[in-house]
């Protein structure tokens, strides 16, 4: 069995993604997906991994994708994470920006211009809500604080709030859980969620925030078209 745990809100299993299909029952993809930048941090921190296992290419992105679309259709409604340096996914239909308010990395130094957003991109149909901006500045979760990140690729829970509240109704699945933002942010709006965590210590990690009712008061400024 792959459950690893269950609440109210929340089911989350550990295992791959492409081999657990528990969250294809879901309505709705959100996920920051290994996407093959292959990114691999220099900074020296002992209690945070360098990177994370299936970034090497686009082969995981693109099997949830396609088992995402086979299950519901080639209009089945997904956000997910990415960077112009990767090809976007096929059929995407608008481009997001998480606009990190100058807090990502130093990027190339022989330019003059550091790298400070994210892309996340809009697959399928049924999106809603107030229509405003598609840049959503967001501080990112910090590296070095107290109570600072605990993954990678860590997402502020405001973030994925904010990209949760203009999903269609229904439950929330994101196949690569990571730390468990995009799953605390749907509990956090009373959607139920489905998530898939390859690697058991972040398994873990995702039930300890759960447990502590994890909230992110982080400040957002902007929405999504």
């Amino acid at each position: 069995m792959s459950l690893y745990y269950e609440d109210e809100y929340v089911q989350l299993h550990l295992g791959d993604a492409l081999r657990t299909p528990e969250w294809l029952s879901a309505d709705v993809l959100v996920s920051d997906v290994p996407y093959g930048i292959d990114y691999n941090s220099g900074s020296r921190r002992d209690t945070l991994a360098a990177s994370i296992a299936g970034d090497k290419d686009t082969t995981a992105r693109d099997g949830v994708i396609a088992q995402w679309r086979e299950t519901h259709g080639a209009d089945a409604p997904a956000l997910i994470f990415g960077t112009w340096r990767i090809q976007r996914p096929e059929d995407t239909r608008a481009l997001l920006v998480w606009d990190t308010k100058g807090a990502l990395g130093m990027g190339d130094l022989s330019i003059p211009w550091k790298p400070a957003h994210q892309e996340v991109y809009v697959l399928g149909r049924g999106f809603h809500g107030r229509r405003s901006s598609d840049v959503l500045a967001c501080a990112p979760v910090q590296s070095m604080s107290a109570n600072g990140r605990v993954h990678p690729h860590q997402k502020p829970v405001a973030l994925m709030e904010a990209l949760i509240e203009k999903c269609p109704l229904g439950v929330i699945a994101d196949p690569f859980a990571g730390s468990g933002s995009t799953l605390i942010a749907a509990r956090n709006l009373g959607r139920k969620a489905i998530g898939v965590e390859l690697e058991e210590k972040y398994c873990e990690l995702i039930v300890r925030r759960l447990s502590q009712q994890a909230f992110d008061f982080s400040t957002l400024e902007g929405g999504v078209a």
